[in-house]
């Protein structure tokens, strides 16, 4: 059962719910539900209609990059559950509701079945199989704007060997983006920082005009996540 505590008193103060330890319940369990009962982001993505407080993530690189813009075509990998694919639709303008701009196109793949996002064409797929590369142009009808990913491997406990997962899921990421990337693109994929990100810096150096390190508001405090935006591929 949760309680809200305030203050009384000059002015105002937004209210705090508090979780109370359930019996069975781990204290880490707790103090993960209260932390999402109180944060902002995931009460905007309620309101906003996002799946999830990670839209936020890519609605503020995107602010600050801009690379989704109308008629981008845009490859969403590890989708689930759709959220960026959802900031995505919108920007690029994929159902063609700015009147005069170019309407762009919405690709989605995870391994997982992902539930339908408007605007959006998703796909069943490990993009770390043979032939996935050419399996998401053939779907594009082409090659891609932006291929960007939020993956993150699963969680073994084990901080470093997190580290190393995700880095590995990074490069594998990248080096689909080298083959769908249309020259000029962008490519956005969130890492940990850990020390073994070093060497897919270089890689990316090599192969696009710029390439950011960046922590989006939307990124907690404590995490220690932050996401690459390398821009410019030189095909």
């Amino acid at each position: 059962m949760a309680e809200k505590r305030g203050s009384s008193g000059r002015g105002q103060r937004d209210l705090k719910v508090k979780v109370k330890t359930a019996r069975g319940r781990r204290l880490s369990s707790t103090r993960w539900l209260e932390r999402q009962l109180n944060d902002p982001y995931v009460k905007r993505a309620k309101a906003e209609g996002y799946r999830g407080r990670a839209a936020f993530k890519i609605l503020e690189l995107d602010d600050k990059f801009r690379f989704l813009v109308p008629g981008a075509r845009v490859v969403d990998l590890g989708c689930a559950p759709g959220g960026w694919c959802q900031v995505a639709v919108r920007r690029v303008n994929a159902l063609g509701e700015k009147p005069g701009k170019a309407v762009g196109r919405v690709l989605g793949v995870d391994l997982q079945e992902v539930e339908p996002v408007p605007g959006a064409e998703i796909h069943q797929l490990d993009f770390l199989e043979d032939g996935a590369d050419d399996k998401v142009k053939a779907w594009l009808g082409g090659k891609a704007d932006v291929v960007m990913s939020d993956m993150a491997a699963a969680s073994s406990g084990h901080k470093q060997t997190d580290h190393l997962r995700i880095v590995a899921l990074c490069e594998a990421a990248a080096e689909l983006a080298f083959d769908v990337l249309e020259e000029g693109g962008t490519f956005v994929a969130k890492v940990l920082a850990g020390g073994a990100e070093g060497g897919l810096q270089a890689i990316l150096k090599q192969r696009f005009d710029k390439v950011a390190n960046v922590k989006p508001p939307a990124s907690r405090s404590e995490s220690s996540e932050k996401f690459v935006v390398a821009t410019g591929f030189r095909g």
